[in-house]
């Protein structure tokens, strides 16, 4: 399945990626991007709530996560690459319209509701410095959010995303001068301490859903899609298909990407285990009030650095949830809409990313807890990626969508391996619920 316009391109990109890394911006790929746009504010959020309230005997659920982060990022990027359209482009072409749709409406509103915490996180971690009340705060960061996407070009906009990606190594060095127990970090990594109560199910159904989010499929599709046009290739037909070499080096750079995510996340329930459990502070209200708490316990830099990286990666997440809201509407109403295009090229794509923007600044203006909306927002998203994924499954098996690159047993295998867990830890819960 490959086409005449992508030899040469191909050719070209592979003399350029054969030569050293000159900088370390250049070791960041898309994968990176997706993993720590995965690290959201709302995510640490929910992973230092996690570890407050359950100590270092959280810490399995990181290594758990990790294979399933990888498999629904690299079948989202499989299917950007080989059918050369984003997500909910592909679901059009191949599903019904009532399935689409209600598809459509979780993903969206996830994405709004995520936008806003988001929005929030980023506010409250920097009240702690700036003298302004938070719906101001909120506002000015939204406009310059804004003001990237409708202004910035694709370009300026990936190096931004690559560069913010790295105020996550923030969290490791907190972890450590957080100065946790070793043999207790040993046993919490290794030994599961599972309790089946509606507040243990609820958060590790949170986790699952945060980490593994719509956003983060959509951004990962659509973003295969937007480096094909960045090196010409604007039409369907002449994306449609890649290389053993292209797939082999996106599983590569997804790995990478996954597993930073998934070491960020470890080290985030590490911190507030470490110091605010320990101390009795098993509940926290925002990942801004973390950073806070962290400060008499682990030293005022620990908590500085908390709160650097809410900042940092909450500039990178925001856009990236408006955008990938428009892209699953635009798409979906067989629109089309493009970061390379200029707003008044795109106008409903852009006017779908202000919308968003707008709302998610109008949710905050409501007063509701920061913390119950970002453990709500992932729990919501846990219950719907079971059939988010079984829809990609069955597009990437479709060997009319996907010609010879259609799955492995392998990938089958961990794809609905995935799938059944996050179902039965949904399940699970609502169980617990109900009894």
């Amino acid at each position: 399945m490959t086409d005449k316009i992508r030899e040469p391109l191909e050719v070209a990109e592979h003399h350029a990626s054969s030569k050293p890394p000159t900088s370390v911006f250049r070791l960041v790929g898309s994968g990176v991007v997706t993993g720590a746009a995965d690290d959201d504010p709302s995510a640490i959020g929910t992973y230092a709530s996690a570890g407050a309230k359950y100590g270092l005997a959280f810490l399995w659920v990181a290594p758990v996560l990790l294979p399933m982060m990888y498999a629904v990022v690299y079948l989202s990027s499989k299917l950007g690459q080989v059918y050369g359209k984003g997500l909910f482009d592909a679901i059009r072409d191949r599903f019904p319209r009532w399935v689409l749709y209600p598809m459509l409406v979780g993903g969206v509103t996830g994405n709004v509701i995520e936008a806003a915490a988001d929005l929030g996180g980023v506010a409250a971690a920097l009240n702690l410095h700036v003298p302004a009340p938070i719906p101001v705060i909120v506002a000015v960061v939204a406009a310059v959010v804004l003001a990237l996407q409708w202004f910035g070009s694709y370009t300026l906009l990936r190096k931004i995303f690559r560069w913010l990606a790295l105020a996550l190594f923030a969290y490791i060095v907190a972890a450590i001068m957080a100065k946790p127990d070793l043999r207790a970090v040993l046993r919490g990594t290794f030994t599961p301490n599972i309790t089946l109560t509606p507040d243990f199910l609820g958060l590790v159904v949170a986790c699952i859903g945060t980490s593994l989010s719509a956003y983060i499929y959509t951004w990962q599709s659509n973003q295969e899609v937007e480096e094909e046009i960045a090196v010409g290739r604007r039409r369907w037909w002449q994306r449609r298909g890649a290389t053993h070499t292209e797939l082999r080096r996106s599983r590569r750079d997804i790995l990478i990407g996954m597993i930073f995510s998934n070491v960020i996340l470890y080290f985030i329930i590490m911190s507030t285990g470490a110091t605010l459990h320990a101390a009795g502070r098993t509940e926290i209200e925002s990942a801004a009030q973390a950073a806070e708490a962290l400060r008499p316990l682990a030293g005022d830099m620990a908590g500085l650095l908390f709160i650097a990286g809410v900042v940092g990666v909450g500039f990178l997440a925001i856009p990236i949830m408006t955008t990938g809201a428009a892209y699953d509407l635009v798409q979906s109403i067989g629109g089309r809409g493009s970061l390379h295009d200029k707003p008044r090229d795109a106008r409903l794509f852009y006017g779908v990313i202000a919308g968003v923007t707008v709302t998610a600044v109008g949710l905050n203006a409501l007063g509701l807890n920061p913390m119950k909306m970002l453990v709500w927002s992932g729990i919501v998203q846990g219950f719907s990626v079971p059939p988010l994924l079984v829809l990609m499954l069955i597009m990437t098996n479709d060997r009319v969508m996907m010609g010879d690159k259609a799955n492995s047993l392998g990938t089958n295998l961990l794809g609905w391996t995935t799938t059944l867990v996050t179902f039965l830890a949904a399940v699970f819960l609502v169980v617990t619920w109900v009894f």
